[in-house]
């Protein structure tokens, strides 16, 4: 068995979409990350290779760090990159109502669908089930597949989650993968 403890990535205090856009982690709250230093086992640490997954596996000191990995980056929303949710619904609103209503084979304009980051994020998982314990520092996106992927979920079910920045989610996987918990806030 193998656990797999997600760590989402600090904030960036962007007010649009934030997939592949490579922005800094604001990592000034020192007590947040002293606690989830604490909470988090010693054990080997990967993260996607965005600088905001990067710094803040950075700032788990004391761990092995294993080579970034850009599988477990977040959703690339192409054309709506940095923009707003407002903003794309005003020039193409059934589109993005179903790419957020019903997440699968729709792709923002140029970007990437829901089951292409699934995908991506089982392979991903794949490649660590030979570690007994590793901590992955990465995005919402990727934490909400990883949950698909060990839940069973739909897509629909797995974007139901509220993953918050600093936050940790922990799975098991095995012989029968399962979630072990959401958005723990340490």
């Amino acid at each position: 068995m193998s656990r797999i403890w997600l760590v989402r990535h600090g904030p960036t205090h962007a007010k649009g979409m934030v997939g592949w856009t490579d922005l800094p982690a604001d990592l000034s709250d020192a007590a947040a990350l002293a606690r989830l230093n604490a909470h988090l086992p010693q054990v080997p640490v990967i993260s996607s290779d965005l600088s905001r997954a990067v710094a803040t596996a950075d700032a788990l000191p004391g761990r092995p760090r294993l080579p970034h990995d850009p599988d477990w980056r977040e959703l690339n929303f192409g054309a709506w990159e940095m923009r707003t949710y407002t903003e794309i619904e005003a020039e193409s609103p059934d589109h993005i109502r179903a790419f957020w209503e019903t997440p699968g084979e729709i792709a923002p304009p140029g970007g990437e669908n829901w089951n292409a980051i699934h995908g991506r994020i089982g392979a991903a998982l794949e490649r660590l089930a030979h570690l007994p314990e590793v901590i992955v520092v990465a995005h919402f996106g990727a934490i909400v597949a990883a949950i698909q992927h060990a839940g069973g979920l739909t897509p629909t079910q797995a974007f139901g989650h509220k993953i918050d920045n600093l936050s940790v989610t922990s799975l098991e996987f095995g012989r029968n993968p399962r979630v072990v918990s959401v958005n723990h806030i340490p």
